[in-house]
Formats: structure tokens, sequence, C-alpha cells
């Protein structure tokens, strides 16, 4: 098993919902969190005073999947997420041991 984390743009999730679904995904964790990479954050101006943002709202999607499924679920992510644009996000994979699910008590890949 494998834990894919997603860093994206706001607007792309509902794509990216949808892209991966078909794919077999039956369950996504969504975090609104902020940060910066190469972007180094953005001028705004508020009250006709300009200042500077250095972290940017991004969502992190966190998925894990059974280990025959992470290259499509990458690929899914990446193709729905990209702009082509500075600050479109990044995808890491790393590995799961163990899962649990609370409520039945399955264990690895029946708790996904």
């Amino acid at each position: 098993m494998k834990l894919v984390m997603a860093v994206i743009k706001p607007f792309k999730l509902d794509e990216v919902r949808e892209a991966l679904t078909p794919l077999g995904v039956q369950g996504l964790t969504v975090t609104e969190v902020k940060g910066f990479g190469r972007q180094k954050g953005q001028t705004e101006i508020y009250r006709g005073a300009e200042y500077h943002v250095s972290f940017l709202p991004k969502l992190k999607i966190e998925v894990v999947v059974p280990s025959d499924l992470v290259d499509a679920v990458v690929e899914a992510i990446a193709n729905t997420a990209r702009t082509g644009k500075i600050g479109d996000g990044k995808i890491f994979v790393v590995d799961v041991e163990r899962s649990l699910r609370i409520r039945t008590g399955e264990t690895d890949t029946a708790a996904l």
C-alpha cells in the first residue's frame, strides 16, 4: 500500500476527485493548507496598501491505494491538476506499513 499526497490549487479539487473515482479510489482526505515553493508568494493590495503574502492557499489530498494503482493515481492527479503555470503543486508517494478500519477491524488492503 502507498500513501499518495498531492498539494494542488484549490479550484482543481473537483476535477481531481472525478479523475480518481473511475480508478477505484473510494475515499480521500482533503486538508486546506498554506505554503510556497518557487512561487514565493504574491503581492496583494488591501485598502490601497500593497503587501506581500508569503504563504498561498493550497489543498492537500491524501489517498491510500494498493501498490498496483499508484502509477495510475499519480498520473490522474498530475494530468488533472496541471495548469501549466507556476504553483501547480507537488505529488509525494510514501509506503504505508499498515492500515486498520476502526469500525470493522479490517486491516491492510481490506481496510481501504
